[in-house]
């Protein structure tokens, strides 16, 4: 079964090279690796045992984040080498300052794999959520390096659970040690053999709690605002727009910000047709001299804005803020459940916002956590977005109810710090 995993991890890795040619996603990812060990070993130390974190995504960034800060405050003088699978982590944290260096994890082969970890000498490895690398893993467990994934969430149509997964399984027998978000990963971990499991819950909720107690001060989207309720539209994809083109002109007394998941300028150019009368972010930084420095230029076609507009709807085309934008809202609503899964809930549930999202949802538990409570909803077409809009617009215990459960569920960095503490000592 191993060199059926080499066999396919050799045609992803010739795949995305031929990707590389014409989409740009590709072309960074190929690139971003190239010349990878020289890179390593110029900024890590031959003496340094650094703890490495690898994250899949910004996402998984976002969800460890809690876990690597809370570890540098408590130990200072430890060495952090984050790694990312993907160009959307890397591309937009590969200056983060918690870190003393930060790279694309190279490909996961066997001699990829043992010579990271014979450059880096990791102390320990922390890896969130998802990604198992069979070759990484091993290479660590051959080193004797403890090996830990935190916030990780299982379920039972997993190929770790099915009679043909045993080679799966024996990558989750490299872990160390599984920190899960819920009762049932515990008892599907425990199911095959594996009783090295706590049940600590999701460091998101504690991310997402600080931030919403100091989020960014956003003075040109105060302004927008005015004093009108807000929906906040948070990783919007194409079918989340059209849906939410309705929705707006069927209420014009409130006020819209949709921050799409792609911010190219074709789909920014198709977003502003959907939305008529719509203005966009740098319109706004632009018009003031504040155009932040996350801005993408764009070179849509704009007549110049002025305040006396007053427009609706308010396009952010750029990265970084939108965690903020939820402190202006009323109403979230969270793209992606048209596609593979919708995004993240709980950035907007932390400011006590009710969220509404698509029927793609399943694989999130804190989703399904707050429809149980009446703090969300999954709607499949224009008429249940309707609905559920309406329904929140006059409910103001549903935000309560959002809020409150951020609130309850926190607590799980440091459960984990707690635990993986004793070997940094």
């Amino acid at each position: 079964m191993t060199l059926f995993y080499t066999i396919g991890i050799a045609l992803f890795s010739f795949a995305v090279r031929i990707a590389s040619l014409f989409n740009p996603k590709a072309k960074l990812f190929v690139a971003g690796r190239k010349n990878i060990f020289a890179e390593i070993a110029g900024k890590v130390g031959p003496t340094d045992q650094p703890v490495w974190f690898h994250f899949a995504s910004l996402g998984e960034f976002e969800q460890g984040r809690p876990v690597l800060e809370a570890l540098k405050v408590k130990h200072p003088d430890e060495k952090i080498v984050v790694t990312f699978f993907s160009p959307s982590g890397y591309e937009i944290r590969k200056n983060y300052t918690g870190a003393d260096a930060i790279f694309y994890l190279p490909i996961d082969t066997a001699a990829n794999a043992r010579r990271f970890v014979r450059l880096v000498r990791p102390k320990m490895a922390i890896f969130t959520k998802y990604e198992f690398w069979h070759h990484y893993f091993k290479a660590l467990y051959q080193a004797g390096t403890p090996l830990f994934l935190i916030s990780g969430i299982f379920r039972p149509q997993q190929i770790f659970f099915k009679s043909y997964g045993g080679f799966n399984r024996r990558i989750l027998g490299y872990v160390s040690h599984f920190f899960v978000q819920n009762e049932e990963s515990v008892q599907l971990l425990h199911r095959i053999g594996l009783n090295n499991v706590t049940l600590s819950g999701d460091t998101r909720f504690d991310r997402v709690y600080a931030h919403a107690q100091h989020p960014q001060q956003l003075p040109l989207i105060a302004d927008f605002c005015g004093d009108a309720p807000v929906l906040v539209a948070g990783s919007t994809w194409p079918d989340d727009e059209k849906l939410l083109a309705g929705l707006a002109s069927a209420h014009p007394g409130w006020k819209f910000i949709i921050a799409p998941h792609e911010i190219h300028e074709p789909h920014i150019a198709a977003v502003k047709r959907l939305f008529p009368g719509s203005i966009l972010f740098s319109q706004l930084a632009d018009a003031t001299g504040a155009r932040p420095t996350t801005h993408t230029p764009q070179t849509v076609h704009l007549k110049p804005y002025t305040p006396s507009l007053k427009p609706q709807i308010l396009i952010i085309d750029n990265i970084g803020m939108l965690s903020s934008l939820y402190q202006f809202g009323k109403v979230a609503y969270i793209g992606g459940g048209f596609g593979v899964g919708i995004h993240n809930t709980l950035e907007a549930a932390a400011f006590g916002l009710p969220v509404i999202f698509g029927p793609e949802y399943d694989k999130f538990q804190e989703a399904k956590d707050l429809i149980a409570l009446g703090a969300a909803q999954s709607i499949s077409n224009a008429n249940e977005l309707n609905t559920a809009f309406e329904q929140f617009e006059g409910d103001e215990q549903a935000g309560a109810k959002a809020k409150a459960y951020v609130a309850d569920k926190k607590g799980a960095t440091a459960q984990i710090l707690n635990r993986i503490d004793f070997i940094l000592h």
